[in-house]
This record gives structure tokens, C-alpha cells and sequence, in this order.
């Protein structure tokens, strides 16, 4: 797995270089990507400096994404974490890690679904959409088979999960369509949403892999 994201990320670099301008990176991870594959893409920004592990992310997302109809009118949910689309994985020594759908520029998950496309759309189960540039999923095609899942865990964060309750994959960021709510209610300001380079330190890494990087650096001395 490490030589195959390696030569993903040689692939991400060279689309960086292709499309011009690069970001600073520091202690930021770049954690979803929302532009043309030409290296320079909008994403939510995480500083771990100011991440406190809270899961107000979390709680935001999920209240925003499973609403609940109250006398005809809509209003947000319980906010259950557990069904946000971005997930804080908690490590120790102590470090807590946000990690959302990293949007990808050559699209893993997509390649990987064998759903046939609809006939109206050319979308498959599994798409980015023209508008949004997000990363969507069309249940009626959906055959649950779990190779998005795969193909994440393998070139990217591992962030797609397969729901059990559902059969369908789940934790695809949608962007709340360009205002991300777990961005907007963060208490500590850890979390961003701007242009960021695809050749970024953390871009498209797993929470695991994130972790190991943050464990050298808050505690290795």
C-alpha cells in the first residue's frame, strides 16, 4: 500500500506542478478538495494546534445532513456524531485527528464503482458532479459492492465507509454545498475552507498515517 500511494502522490505532485502556484503547507492538513484537477484545490483545513478533539464537526454535520420534519417544517437533527461525514479518530500519546472525504483529483472511489452510468446523467453510483465539483453517490444505482471503500482506504484517507445499516457507502462530503458546517461551528477555529496545493504533507493521507506524522512531531522529544 505504501509504494502503490507513493506513486499516486508522484501522479498528484506532477498535477500540481502542472497547474501553477503552491500553497505553504506548515502544520495544516488539507483534508478535501473541491476544483479542476490542475493541483490548486478549495478544502477544509484542519490546525492541529487548535483541534481539541470536541467533535462538534462531527455533531454539525450530522445535525445539518439528517434532518427531522417538525409540523411540516424542516429543522436539524440530533446531530448523532457518529453519522457525520467527517469522523475525529482520537490516538494516543493524545492526538486527535478530523479526517473528511479528501475529494481527490483522480477520483480513486469513481474509477473503482462498476455501476453502469444513468442514461440521462452518464453519472454512476458513485460521481463528481459537474456543479459542485463534490463527490456524490446515486443510491438507485448503488449495488453494494464496497469497491469505493476499497479504493479509498487503498489511494486516500479511508474515509468511505460501507454502512451496515444501509448497504451503501457512507461519509461523503457533499460540502453543504460550499458553506461546510463543521467549518462554521468549530469552537476552537481549527478547521478552514480554502485553496490549498494537492501536493500538501497530509493531502490524502489515512488518520493513522496523520497520526504517526503528529506523534514525531508533539512528542518524539
Amino acid at each position: 500500500m505504501t509504494q502503490q500511494k507513493s506513486g499516486r502522490r508522484e501522479f498528484l505532485r506532477l498535477l500540481a506542478i502542472g497547474g501553477g502556484g503552491m500553497i505553504v503547507i506548515g502544520k495544516f492538513n488539507f483534508l478535501f478538495a473541491n476544483g479542476p484537477a490542475n493541483g490548486v484545490l478549495k478544502a477544509i483545513v484542519v490546525d492541529f494546534d487548535k483541534c481539541a478533539g470536541c467533535r462538534t464537526c462531527e455533531t454539525a454535520c450530522s445535525a445539518f445532513h439528517h434532518k427531522v420534519i417538525i409540523d411540516g417544517e424542516s429543522y436539524n437533527g440530533l446531530g448523532n456524531p457518529k453519522l457525520g461525514n467527517i469522523q475525529v479518530y482520537h490516538y494516543n500519546p493524545d492526538v486527535d485527528i478530523p479526517s473528511v472525504c479528501a475529494n481527490c483529483p483522480d477520483t480513486p472511489c469513481v474509477n473503482a464503482c462498476p455501476s453502469s452510468p444513468d442514461e440521462n446523467t452518464g453519472y454512476g453510483a458513485i460521481y463528481r458532479d459537474k456543479e459542485t465539483m463534490a463527490i456524490l453517490t446515486n443510491h438507485e444505482l448503488c449495488i453494494s459492492c464496497g469497491s469505493c471503500a476499497r479504493a479509498c482506504e487503498a489511494d486516500s484517507t479511508g474515509i468511505i465507509k460501507m454502512n451496515p445499516a444501509t448497504n451503501f457507502p457512507g461519509h461523503i462530503c457533499d460540502h453543504c454545498s460550499g458553506d461546510p458546517q463543521c467549518v462554521k461551528h468549530c469552537p476552537y477555529g481549527a478547521l478552514s475552507f480554502h485553496d490549498v496545493d494537492v501536493n500538501g504533507a497530509f493531502f490524502g493521507k489515512s488518520p493513522q498515517e496523520i497520526a504517526d506524522i503528529l506523534f514525531e512531531r508533539y512528542y518524539a522529544n
